[in-house]
């Protein structure tokens, strides 16, 4: 390969682990009831099947900044509730993100022990640079938010105490 042509492939790992019950937790990741609660607070809409739609829909506030109705999108690939997840995603919010590649995201949910659950969450970003930047928060300074650690860090919040951490787009 030329420098080109070169292809750079990136595998994000990130773990957290929350007290609560694994179905807990995936009901917050998959219910749009959930989901508009935490991170960005998107709604979101699973088909949970293998080859089933996935959809985020902008909140009011991403509305307002001219993001389009539909902010990610993919396929589900694999659906174990409530222990695993696998689907692809595609960051749609603005034309640059949405002709990245398709990504692969992975959720695995296991309880450990005493009513906590580990949560391991693995994103292949290959062939989607942007998108790994923004979801890496290294493109926090520009107000693309602080990544799946800022979202992981809502969901743990919310769980555990009911909660809500300021969303990245709101008031400091």
């Amino acid at each position: 390969m030329n420098a080109t042509t070169q292809h750079t492939e990136t595998v994000l790992m990130y773990r957290v682990y929350i007290k609560a019950t694994p179905e807990a937790v995936w009901e917050a990741m998959t219910k749009p009831e959930w989901t508009v609660k935490y991170g960005y607070a998107p709604l979101v809409e699973y088909d949970m099947r293998a080859g089933g739609q996935f959809r985020a829909y902008a909140n009011e506030g991403m509305k307002a900044l001219n993001c389009p109705d539909v902010i990610s999108d993919g396929e589900v690939l694999e659906a174990d509730p409530p222990n695993r997840l696998v689907q692809t995603w595609r960051m749609t919010m603005t034309p640059e993100l949405a002709a990245e590649a398709f990504t692969r995201l992975t959720i695995d949910i296991e309880a450990v022990r005493g009513g906590v659950t580990k949560v391991t969450l693995t994103h292949d970003v290959t062939g989607a640079p942007m998108w790994g930047s923004v979801i890496r928060g290294e493109a926090e300074a520009t107000g693309a938010g602080g990544g799946w650690n800022e979202i992981l860090s809502g969901l743990k919040t919310l769980l555990e105490t009911g909660e809500q951490l300021p969303f990245q787009s709101g008031p400091a």
